[in-house]
């Protein structure tokens, strides 16, 4: 960083070198008066947003107040830092392309100390670099920000020596401070139009991320994203699976993948019972970021210190590294790398834009995996509720069996079948008490079965059973743009239950209502203690805000095999009730309308 000394008094006639002032005649008056140049550079902020066209016009105003037949405005490059010419005039094309340290020339020498400097004859000027044979003389000011940190140089040229006097040097530097207060205003009026346009585009890139479900279009979404919005070369998206110590390339977005993605992979390496994908994580660049949870930025991955990591993508063309953690609370569950072609330091906004990508991308991988791990819950209860459903038809029919059946052996026992020995008829009659019998067995085993085994149920709050189930539905709920709102009760309620069967009643009625609002709404929960018959239970009510239940099937909704639904089964409901049945409480349709349904759960409360 290059700091300008404290500002001086605007009179320099200690800065003018004196080893050579022509005695020539002076210029004719200058076209611009001062009070007119400065109106001109301090007007443009209303004139134009375009810095670049802002720092050509300040040069036509500086080379037309003092005559000057060149001159050029050159920038210092955060970067390289070294100064850049931005714009130039009667200066030859070359001149451009032509960078000079901090300290170099007469420019480098004005940027480096941070004060104006006066060339009366150049030909005896030892620092003076000759850009153009015709110059003779040369003044040059620092445009310098608050606190004196230099951001560039103005630089004008005569064709004959003494042509500018120190009087034009102090008006030079007022017209050098304008035009920085100009420059950093339009500076910072596009820095915060980037910033409105990376906002925009991290929430577009945020609901973008929520709905891609696929692990792979997710990690290729990130990189692609990434890449774009930071505007680099390329960008990686790395996971890290911390049993196995290894990091895996997820996706890469780069220049050509679509032809040549061999070219752009990363190093081969094979570990013990791994996969070219693989990568063992100490030999591995993003090991450091995976250790220490933070960002870490690399200035040249090109140097030979790099030689040996095998993660990075071979691309001769990359050169400066910014790596961000992928955090799952504490936890580092992968990194996503941005990759330049030039060698380039990172500023801190772009540190927090990729940090922020890292955290979206962070937060989709775990609801796509959470969103995995709910349609695997919903199939294996889904799978539940049939086995329950036939265990139930199963106790139903071994039931009804069971009357007639014992109907059958009384009478059967009542007939005179004492035959003789010999007699075939005995035998049959033998067989047939015996499979009776067998009968018998079979349908106490089916009955016995059916029952919930009390071991199944112990101590549970009801606020905990609520809220697990809400966990389980929360994507699904979001998808349906269904609000779920529970106030948990100011004191613990208690109940012994099979939590899994109670979770699978209030699924059950969350579903139902869901289906009941496809535009939308709300659900809500609400838990109370009561009495029932005098015993102490609780009640929990679930109220949507859809249609309501149609008048023609509410007297029957538990009923078996009913349905409201052309794809329903009719079961759900019917089970939950005997669920509830079984744990000595009841469901109940509280009420039912237009503007919404409320059902009604009660269960005895735990004695304590």
């Amino acid at each position: 960083m290059l700091l300008a000394l404290p500002p001086l008094h605007r009179t320099f006639p200690h800065l003018v070198n004196t080893a050579a002032v022509s005695t020539a005649p002076a210029l004719p008056s200058p076209a611009l008066t001062a009070d007119h140049a400065l109106l001109r550079v301090s007007s443009l902020v209303g004139r134009t947003a375009d810095p670049g066209e802002a720092l050509r016009e300040i040069l036509a105003v500086a080379a037309e107040t003092f005559g000057a037949v060149s001159g050029s405005i050159a920038l210092l490059n955060p970067d390289s830092g070294l100064l850049e010419i931005e714009v130039q005039q009667g200066l030859p094309d070359a001149a451009d392309r032509v960078p000079l340290r901090p300290g170099q020339g007469v420019t480098g020498w004005v940027a480096f100390h941070g004060r104006p400097q006066l060339v009366p004859d150049i030909a005896v000027e030892p620092r003076y670099i000759r850009v153009r044979a015709d110059v003779r003389c040369e003044m040059a000011a620092p445009l310098a920000g608050p606190g004196g940190q230099v951001l560039g140089v103005i630089n004008l040229d005569a064709d004959r020596a003494g042509a500018f006097s120190p009087a034009d040097l102090a008006l030079l530097v007022r017209l050098a401070d304008a035009a920085t207060a100009v420059m950093q205003c339009l500076w910072q009026l596009r820095h915060l139009g980037g910033k409105a346009r990376q906002l925009e585009s991290l929430i577009t890139i945020g609901q973008s991320l929520v709905t891609k479900l696929a692990p792979q279009e997710l990690f290729e979404t990130i990189a692609h994203d990434a890449r774009q919005i930071l505007g680099v070369r390329s960008c990686a998206c790395y996971l890290f699976d911390a049993a196995r110590n290894t990091v895996s390339l997820a996706a890469l977005a780069a220049p050509g993948l679509e032809t040549d993605l061999s070219s752009l992979a990363v190093s081969p390496a094979r570990n013990e019972g791994g996969t070219a994908s693989d990568l063992p994580l100490d030999s591995c660049l993003v090991a450091t970021v995976v250790h220490t949870r933070k960002q870490l930025e690399f200035p040249n991955v090109q140097s030979p210190e790099f030689a040996d990591v095998i993660d990075l993508p071979r691309d001769p063309a990359l050169r400066s590294l910014l790596a961000a953690p992928m955090l799952d609370g504490a936890e580092v569950i992968g990194v996503l790398a941005v990759f330049t072609d030039h060698n380039h330091r990172f500023s801190n906004d772009e540190k927090r834009l990729l940090g922020a990508l890292a955290s979206l991308g962070a937060v989709a991988l775990q609801n796509s995996r959470l969103y995995a791990r709910v349609f695997q819950s919903e199939a294996s209860l889904r799978k539940n509720e049939q086995l329950t459903t036939l265990g139930l038809l199963a106790a139903e029919i071994a039931h009804e069996i069971r009357n007639p059946l014992t109907v059958i052996k009384l009478l059967f026992g009542y007939l005179p079948l004492d035959f003789p020995e010999g007699d075939p008829r005995r035998t049959d009659a033998r067989l047939i008490r015996e499979k009776l019998d067998q009968l018998e067995a079979i349908v106490s085993r089916v009955l016995h079965f059916a029952k919930a085994p009390a071991s199944l149920h112990s101590r549970w709050s009801v606020a905990e059973i609520i809220d697990d189930t809400a966990v389980l539905i929360r994507l699904k709920l979001a998808q349906a743009k269904v609000r779920l709102n529970f106030a948990p009760p100011p004191r613990p309620l208690l109940v012994d239950a099979n939590k899994a069967q109670l979770q699978q009643v209030l699924l059950n009625l969350l579903l139902n209502s869901m289906q009941a609002m496809p535009d939308g709404g709300a659900i809500t929960l609400t838990a109370a203690a009561t009495e029932h018959d005098g015993a102490p239970s609780v009640t929990i009510d679930v109220t949507d805000t859809g249609a309501g239940i149609p008048e023609a099937i509410r007297d029957r909704i538990f009923d078996s095999f009913l349905s409201g639904r052309p794809d329903g089964t009719g079961l759900g409901l019917a089970i939950a009730k005997r669920i509830l049945a079984s744990h000595h409480g009841d469901l109940a349709l509280l009420s039912t309308s237009p503007a919404g349904t409320t059902m009604r759960l009660r269960l005895p409360l735990a004695k304590s």
